[in-house]
């Protein structure tokens, strides 16, 4: 594969200019992609076992597996290109520090895999989370350093991360805590696209600052007692799209503008088209779990998402309050078998959270189950005839809740097909009357492969075949 070359010194000498005067040049093209080092890997020798040595770069061979004993580092200024059908097996506390440019270039038919051997997938439901491996980290991550000026992860499953960072490693010069995915570059690019997250003791994604997109990807099983499927902060700007969340401990995605650095634009991100299922129940705190979530300072879009048995409806944070000039929202679908989470859709000011509106739009019609007196931000009791009404008409989904089971014992997909029937209420009723951000570049190898438009069907499974392809 010929690879274009560009200059990355030049780049972040760029970069770091820009930093230093604590401005951000709001362009497309103020990233180009860096020389793609050609230079294979070898999977011959257990990667990280010389901590004198741990440095790599270059480029992991298509269908390669590759051991990694040791913590092992990408440096600034070095690339390291992940090609098809690649394993990468983590055998302890270890992880991958990114402080030079890492792209993964999994395939639909040959995925990579970044994983911890022998530990097998506990997927039973109903099953005490305090016994679940996936909720307990076994390696640490893949964690982006404040100089990495892009991380592209595409076609690529991450299991089993999150472990606790030991004192002695190298990975806490990066950063202290640990995610299976994190990303920390307010200039940079960042884009996961296609690609499963699963298992993590917190947030899988955290992501402080820069331009994403985060689209057609499944989130499952996620956070012990706290973690959203997506933890943007500081001036994040992009694109959550066509994700399946499934089973987080707290939110779907959540977003806030807290840590931003001066001169950087609020966080900012449109967020449709997603479905978000049985979350928020890990997470024991009042008022705390659920969907979508706006937090301090930050705005954006919440269109066409399909959220089932969610602890909470769409969350606009009052305290700190969210950039409310900024954030619109309509046209969202929910579906519930309990009381708790119907009087809940639109959470209230008690417990600091509550939107500005019922959006006549929202599906099922406000009207049909608020009080004929209800006001934004109170407390109310729904009408209870919106119990199991409006299935959204999975092709096999837990819809009503199967007996013997609670809403939070739905945590990965298993059996389940959350595509939608041709019969299905959700059909036809999205809105597209607006597009995506679209911050980052659109290239094949280095930013996003397609950035899907609004889909006209609520939820990440458009009957067309567009959208999530798991």
């Amino acid at each position: 594969m010929k690879y274009r070359i560009y200059n990355i010194v030049a780049l972040l000498s760029l970069l770091t200019g820009l930093a230093a005067c604590n401005k951000v040049v709001d362009k497309k093209d103020l990233y180009k992609a860096p020389l793609a080092i050609a230079a294979p890997v070898s999977d011959a020798v257990c990667l990280g076992s010389d901590p004198l040595n741990n440095a790599i770069k270059g480029t992991m061979l298509a269908g390669k597996t590759y051991t990694v004993c040791g913590d092992i580092f990408v440096n600034e200024h070095d690339t390291l290109i992940i090609q098809e059908g690649v394993t990468i097996k983590f055998t302890g506390n270890y992880g991958l520090g990114v402080r030079g440019t890492l792209i993964s270039l999994g395939t639909q038919e040959k995925p990579n895999l970044f994983t911890y051997p022998g530990v097998q997938k506990t997927d039973t439901y109903g099953a005490d989370p305090n016994d679940d491996p996936a909720l307990r980290g076994k390696w640490v991550g893949i964690i982006g350093g404040p100089t990495c000026p892009l991380m592209v992860m595409k076609w690529t499953r991450i299991e089993f991360g999150g472990a606790a960072i030991p004192a002695a490693s190298g990975i806490r010069q990066i950063y202290t805590s640990p995610y299976p995915l994190f990303f920390q570059n307010p200039n940079g690019v960042f884009v996961l696209e296609d690609s499963w997250i699963y298992g993590s003791v917190d947030d899988p994604l955290r992501i402080l600052g820069g331009k994403v997109s985060i689209m057609r990807n499944t989130f499952e099983k996620c956070g012990y007692t706290g973690g959203e499927a997506m933890n943007g902060k500081a001036g994040l700007r992009g694109d959550f799209a066509y994700n399946l969340c499934i089973g987080m401990a707290t939110n779907g995605p959540k977003l806030s503008n807290a840590g931003a650095i001066a001169g950087v634009p609020n966080s900012n991100m449109r967020m449709y088209n997603n479905t978000i299922v049985n979350c928020g129940y890990r997470r024991s705190s009042a008022g705390r779990g659920g969907s979508v979530n706006f937090e301090e300072g930050a705005g954006g879009m919440a269109y066409n998402n399909l959220i089932v048995n969610c602890k909470f409806g769409l969350r606009v944070v009052q305290n700190p309050i969210a950039d409310t000039a900024n954030l619109s929202y309509g046209y969202n679908y929910t579906y519930t078998d309990s009381m708790s989470v119907a009087n809940n859709i639109y959470p209230s000011l008690a417990i600091s959270v509550c939107i500005s509106k019922a959006p006549a739009t929202d599906i099922p019609s406000p009207a049909t189950f608020l009080p004929a007196n209800w006001t934004p931000g109170t407390a109310y009791t729904a009408n209870a005839a919106i119990l199991g009404a409006n299935n959204p008409q999975f092709v096999n989904g837990p819809c009503p809740m199967p007996a013997g089971l609670n809403l939070r014992d739905i945590s990965f997909v298993g059996k389940y097909d959350f595509h939608l029937k041709p019969s299905s209420p959700c059909v036809g009723k999205g809105y597209t009357g607006f597009t995506p951000r679209s911050d980052v570049p659109v290239d094949p190898i280095y930013g996003a492969t397609e950035i899907t438009p609004p889909g006209k069907d609520m939820g990440c499974y458009q009957l067309n075949g567009y959208g999530n392809k798991h």
